[in-house]
């Protein structure tokens, strides 16, 4: 009974340093007065290449999860100290919080604006 709790244990520590799916990501708060300014064509194409970073983002911090997820189970099945080389949220999960949060002051200009800019969830 006692390994049993230990194993559950060690599985959710083990788990818990993950590094997080891209649509878990909260954004980050990012200032509209970024975008205040821009005409509606600028914001447009302002919008298209932050949804490019963002799209890029979002598959580099997936590669890191797939790599913790695989990490995770050789830690878990094989050798323990495998798990001291996941990568969890770094440096990709800020990039796509920054990104997501881009967007959703871009859709607050476009909103106030009217420009009529349509937005799809990646």
């Amino acid at each position: 009974m006692k390994k049993s709790i230990a194993a559950t244990a060690a599985v959710a520590l083990v788990l818990a340093g993950c590094a997080s799916a891209p649509k878990d990501i909260a954004p980050a708060y990012v200032s509209t007065g970024l975008y205040e300014k821009l005409s509606c064509e600028e914001l447009r194409r302002e919008a298209e290449g932050v949804s490019a970073r963002a799209i890029a983002a979002a598959g580099q911090q997936e590669k890191n999860r797939s790599q913790d997820v695989g990490m995770t189970t050789v830690a878990v099945v094989l050798f323990w100290p495998a798990a001291f080389f996941m990568k969890g949220d770094g440096a990709a999960a800020a990039e796509v919080a920054r990104l997501k949060g881009e967007m959703a002051a871009i859709e607050q200009v476009n909103r106030i604006k009217n420009c009529g800019i349509t937005f799809q969830a990646i």
